[in-house]
C-alpha cells in the first residue's frame, strides 16, 4: 500500500512538471528469438562442432552476457578458465565437464554447475550424445570473460589422464 501510494505520489508530481514515469525509468529491452545470429565455435578453441548461440551481451548494469552452446556429441571446449566465473545450466542432452585434476563428470538437463573465478576446466558433449547449455558468463573490468589454453586430448576426453 505505501509503495502504491509513494509511485502515485511521484507519478502525480512529474505529471505536474510536465513529465511521466516513462520519460524518467528505464524500459525492458527484447530481444526477438533468431535475431543474433549463431555462430561456429572456433577451431583453434573447440574440438568437434559446436555452435554458440548468444543471447544477451555485458552491459553497464550487469557484468555478464549469456549464450545456448551446442555440442555435437564428441565437441568440447578447450581448458579454459573465467576472470569471473561461469554459470553452466544444461538444456538438453548429455555432456561431460572436468576441472583440472579431477575426474570428468557427467551433466545432463537441469544440471547446474559453478565454475569459479580462474578454475582451469573445459565442457563438451557424451561421446554418443549431443548437448546444449546456457552459460551465463562474468567479464572483469577490462572486458575479458575467458581465457583460452591447450585442446582437450582425445585421452584426456576419454579420462585416461589430465
Amino acid at each position: 500500500m505505501k509503495t502504491l501510494l509513494k509511485t502515485a505520489l511521484y507519478s502525480a508530481a512529474l505529471s505536474s512538471a510536465g513529465a511521466s514515469l516513462a520519460d524518467t525509468a528505464p524500459s525492458q529491452l527484447i530481444r526477438d528469438a533468431g535475431s543474433q545470429s549463431s555462430i561456429a565455435g572456433p577451431e583453434q578453441v573447440f574440438t568437434g562442432s559446436a555452435r554458440i548461440n548468444p543471447l544477451f551481451p555485458d552491459t553497464a548494469e550487469i557484468n555478464a552476457s549469456g549464450a545456448y552452446v551446442t555440442f555435437e556429441p564428441g565437441a568440447r571446449s578447450a581448458w579454459h578458465t573465467h576472470p569471473k566465473g561461469q554459470h553452466i545450466i544444461v538444456t538438453q542432452g548429455v555432456g561431460l565437464t572436468q576441472q583440472w585434476g579431477q575426474p570428468i563428470q557427467t551433466i545432463k538437463p537441469g544440471d547446474v554447475v559453478w565454475c569459479p573465478p580462474g578454475v582451469k576446466h573445459w565442457h563438451g558433449a557424451a561421446a554418443d550424445t549431443a548437448m546444449t547449455h546456457l552459460v551465463v558468463t562474468g567479464q572483469d573490468e577490462k572486458g575479458n570473460n575467458v581465457t583460452w589454453m591447450e585442446k582437450v586430448s582425445d585421452a584426456q576426453y576419454s579420462g585416461q589422464h589430465n
